[in-house]
């Protein structure tokens, strides 16, 4: 510190003549100066101070900015909010939609399209809602009716058969190795396994394990089962059975070894109990109710 404030004091030029001897007399004067010496020949640039003002006025000024920690935590909530929905509205359009009729139940949506649908007991549908109107196809297994809006081709696949049509009304039926198909307003084409068939208002077909079953025309509206009938064309016990068992939710035990005959008719569907009634009647079965949802149909002449 001593040192730094003699050298200070020799080049201002403020030391007295003892300072200066003494300064002089010690081994690092020759160094400094010779410093000093150098540090004189140097030029320093002529400060014009009007044309450094001139240049300051004339540069544009720079907007400065200033977020703060409080917005920029608001901009990254934002940020991963709006990827959240993003996602979520995608998987929502991609992912495959379920509609389902519990047995004893019915289900009636819309469509993307705002096509009806109405689910029959036990059956189900699955879609999808993304570029659902230039790709109107959806899997059915069970028995629903459509009332298809118009537009472009709307199919109906089962594991039996497919349906196609364009803006019209009908009623699909898959159960087990039964496939059937009613028109109640335009056309229909139906595919099943190798035969391609159309039908038109009033039409109805149906295939039992390969084989085409006739079924007459019809000048109804609708399904029947939409107005608490069941109707069946020339089904075996056993079907009817299993569709009692989805239309009223209940577990049927069957004892009887004459099974063969078919019924061709109609059952109200508003009443286990008569329903029950007008079935043991038609194959002379005895109904026995066991608990609240459980019955056993015995042969009459079992009971002998």
């Amino acid at each position: 510190m001593e040192e730094n404030y003699k050298l200070a004091k020799w080049l201002s030029g403020e030391m007295t003549e003892d300072e200066l001897a003494a300064f002089q007399a010690e081994p690092d004067f020759a160094i400094y100066d010779k410093i000093k010496k150098h540090s004189a020949e140097l030029e320093t640039p002529t400060f014009d101070e009007q044309l450094v003002l001139s240049k300051i006025i004339a540069t544009p000024k720079k907007e400065t900015k200033t977020i703060s920690l409080t917005q920029h935590w608001i901009f990254r909530v934002a940020a991963v909010l709006v990827i959240g929905l993003g996602l979520f509205f995608g998987v929502r359009n991609f992912a495959t939609n379920t509609q389902i009729a519990e047995n004893g139940t019915q289900n009636t949506f819309l469509l993307p399209d705002n096509s009806e649908v109405v689910l029959n007991s036990g059956s189900e549908i699955e879609y999808k809602k993304w570029n659902w109107d230039n790709n109107r196809t959806l899997n059915l297994e069970g028995e629903a009716y459509f009332k298809v809006a118009k537009g472009k081709k709307f199919e109906v696949n089962t594991s039996l058969g497919k349906v196609t049509v364009l803006g019209t009304q009908f009623n699909v039926k898959q159960r087990e190795n039964r496939f059937d198909v009613t028109c109640y307003e335009g056309k229909v084409k139906v595919n099943y396994k190798d035969q391609e068939l159309i039908i038109t208002k009033g039409m109805s077909i149906a295939f039992k394990n390969g084989k085409a079953i006739a079924i007459p025309e019809s000048t109804v509206q609708g399904p029947e089962w939409l107005n608490n009938e069941m109707v069946f064309y020339q089904e075996d016990l056993k079907s009817i059975l299993d569709e009692f068992e989805r239309h009223f939710n209940v577990t049927l035990t069957l004892k009887s070894n004459d099974n063969s005959q078919l019924f061709t008719g109609t059952i109200p569907s508003e009443n286990l109990e008569i329903a029950l009634q007008i079935l043991s009647t038609t194959y002379h079965l005895k109904p026995t109710k066991v608990s609240k949802n459980e019955f056993i149909l015995t042969a009459v002449d079992a009971q002998k």
